[in-house]
């Protein structure tokens, strides 16, 4: 394909875009630049989820059916106004300078490097060991989908409120729901991870039919993975509206409410919890950011341990 290049200027920075009609997504014929768009015009709901949080890349230079990776450090030739973070290396040496995208010129700039989807961390720097939320990753198995992982959220649900703990879910853009605990407070992953394991193992024990909390695939099948394992220092989890790349078509991960994916789930209505770019679009301008709670929403875990 021929490169295209054109100049824009955002946010007083000059940005130099390329291949804006490179088809990223064959079976929507969604466009490189239709993704640039896309994320312009959500960044002002999205920008508040990644302030100050390191921020991993998922880029697919070919779309997504294509080859794809994962970019941690950020590239050399990025432009001088972006800001980055060091994170330590578990196995030493030297750090890993994430991307912070605190503004839309910079969130328009990884666009443009065909990032789809946006990876953060569950704290912000500099307090890399504090998380602000705990995150439940429900992942369906062979032989279960998101209507399954809806059930297994109101099993969270129902716990979370012996604790007097208001949870949010969104749906991921694929499989799966996230269900967000926010904290906000001085919590260290050493606390919140330990917690999140002895939530999924409870479930696992009380709901063996329908919940695993261990990895192998063999044990997933027709089940839900609850996934504590996402409340670590070094693991990220898509963002609120972030892109998806795991289909031929773009869905978005959004915030529902408990009513909707109650009603989801009463119609057993799969299609309802899909939202391309441009109905979440129209979703945000007409109800705002349903997670915007996890911002601020201030909470402390329970005094449990061992068992709940």
């Amino acid at each position: 394909m021929r490169s295209t290049k054109q100049r824009f200027e955002v946010d007083g920075h000059e940005l130099l875009l390329s291949n804006l009609d490179k088809i990223l997504y064959p079976e929507a014929g969604f466009t490189k630049g239709q993704v640039i768009d896309f994320y312009i015009r959500v960044s002002r709901f999205l920008l508040p989820h990644l302030k100050d949080r390191p921020v991993t890349l998922k880029r697919y230079p070919n779309g997504v059916t294509g080859k794809h990776f994962y970019q941690k450090d950020a590239p050399r030739y990025r432009p001088e106004w972006i800001r980055t973070f060091p994170v330590p290396r578990r196995e030493g040496g030297e750090p890993i300078h994430y991307m912070l995208i605190d503004d839309l010129a910079t969130l328009a700039w990884c666009a443009n490097l065909a990032n789809l989807e946006l990876h953060p961390f569950l704290h912000r720097a500099p307090r890399i060991d504090e998380p602000t939320s705990v995150v439940f990753d429900l992942d369906p198995g062979e032989g279960s989908d998101i209507l399954t992982c809806a059930r297994v959220a109101f099993l969270l649900k129902e716990l979370f409120a012996k604790w007097d703990l208001e949870a949010f879910p969104k749906v991921s853009g694929s499989r799966g729901i996230q269900v967000y605990i926010p904290l906000n407070g001085r919590a260290t992953y050493a606390q919140t991870q330990p917690f999140a394991r002895m939530v999924a193992e409870y479930l696992t024990r009380e709901h063996p039919e329908m919940v695993v909390a261990r990895m192998s695939k063999q044990e997933r099948t027709s089940k839900v993975l609850v996934d504590w394992s996402q409340n670590s220092d070094f693991k990220t989890t898509v963002s609120v509206y972030s892109l998806r790349a795991k289909s031929p078509r773009p869905f978005v991960s959004m915030p529902v409410s408990w009513e909707e994916l109650r009603r989801a789930l009463s119609r057993s209505n799969r299609e309802s919890l899909y939202f391309a770019p441009e109905a979440a679009l129209k979703r945000l301008e007409r109800a705002g950011d349903q997670f915007a709670p996890v911002l601020t929403r201030k909470q402390k875990l329970p005094n449990v341990s061992g068992s709940v």
